[in-house]
């Protein structure tokens, strides 16, 4: 039915219209034929085992308590090092946002979880260097999915 639709864009179709339309079906559908309760519930314990054989990254730094504390800093920037097998995350959590690496150093896919359940999870990619930033300050609980080719590490939650 999509592929109408964007047929129709290409004909020339108003965007907005095409939106509008799909919104209106999407609405019918819900009412005319709404999912059951029990298929919506398997559907989402599925979508959580998706990650089941993710390694977790145990945290091995915090600043918080590690740290030696410097007289007269009150805004020190958290650092943080998670490590599982051969991978290590070295973050810095600061009011103004995420700053990490990947070790060895690689490409990879993050997300940060946290927010609430029914937001996306921030996405961030990290350089040829492992190096990956993130503007946004986690606010409240967070964990880091890391996706380094085949491999899924996934770190400990952690307060911001």
């Amino acid at each position: 039915m999509e592929e109408g639709l964007e047929e129709g864009l290409e004909e020339g179709l108003d965007k907005d219209l095409a939106d509008g339309l799909l919104d209106e079906l999407r609405q019918a559908a819900a009412i005319l034929d709404p999912v059951p309760a029990e298929l919506r519930c398997s559907a989402v314990e599925a979508y959580a085992l998706r990650d089941l054989d993710a390694r977790l990254a145990e945290l091995t730094f915090d600043s918080l308590i590690d740290a030696i504390p410097v007289r007269g800093v009150t805004d020190a920037p958290r650092m943080l090092t998670f490590r599982s097998g051969d991978v290590t995350v070295d973050v810095e959590v600061t009011g103004q946002g995420l700053l990490g690496q990947v070790l060895p150093p690689q490409s990879a896919s993050i997300e940060v979880l946290g927010g609430p359940p029914t937001a996306p999870p921030t996405t961030l990619t990290s350089d040829d260097m492992g190096r990956f930033t993130s503007d946004a300050p986690p606010s409240g609980p967070f964990a880091l999915r890391l996706r380094t080719g085949a491999e899924v590490v996934v770190t400990e939650w952690l307060r911001a």
